[in-house]
């Protein structure tokens, strides 16, 4: 019986340093991004271009009588542009840059589900030398025998590129 005590402790501990994520699917591949940026998840709907943009921005759209940057998640990661199709989902997160706190949307190519991952299940971004940039990285969540990429969504928009969403959003 103590035993049985002993291991719905560890349970209730192993919980309180989860962290939830919500996964969605680009290129095929599985990515996530801590639950807590995320602001709300869109039916991808009509996005207006904005002339003189960097490539990675897709557009804007109209959030409630507010200006919302969307952003190409997959040319911010250097792939190829999205490909928007019936599952396509636009999802709102909050951003931070110097002190301010700015909503964009990032296009997905379909919304999976929210995992929780424990401390245990994720490790560090791997170190793949001074000349690839993974500090967009937050970690590496251990799912079964995969991994998902868990970005830190704060630093795959450059300083400067977000000083140009927070000039679109006013």
């Amino acid at each position: 019986m103590s035993q049985l005590a002993n291991n719905t402790n560890l349970e209730r501990t192993d919980k309180e340093f989860a962290k939830k994520y919500l996964t969605f699917l680009l290129n095929e591949k599985t990515f996530a991004v801590s639950i807590l940026k995320v602001k709300e998840i869109l039916e991808y709907g009509t996005v207006t271009p904005i002339p003189k943009m960097p490539n990675f921005v897709f557009g804007a759209i109209n959030l409630r009588g507010k200006v919302v940057p969307v952003v190409d998640l997959r040319q911010c990661l250097e792939q190829q542009q999205c490909e928007i199709n019936k599952r396509s989902c636009i999802v709102i997160i909050e951003v931070a840059h110097k002190n301010v706190s700015t909503n964009i949307g990032i296009i997905v190519d379909a919304v999976s589900k929210v995992l929780d991952f424990s401390t245990a299940d994720i490790e560090l971004a791997p170190q793949l030398g001074e000349s690839i940039n993974t500090e967009f990285i937050e970690g590496m969540g251990k799912l079964n025998d995969q991994f998902v990429i868990l970005l830190n969504i704060d630093k795959i928009v450059s300083l400067e590129e977000i000083d140009k969403l927070t000039e679109v959003e006013r």
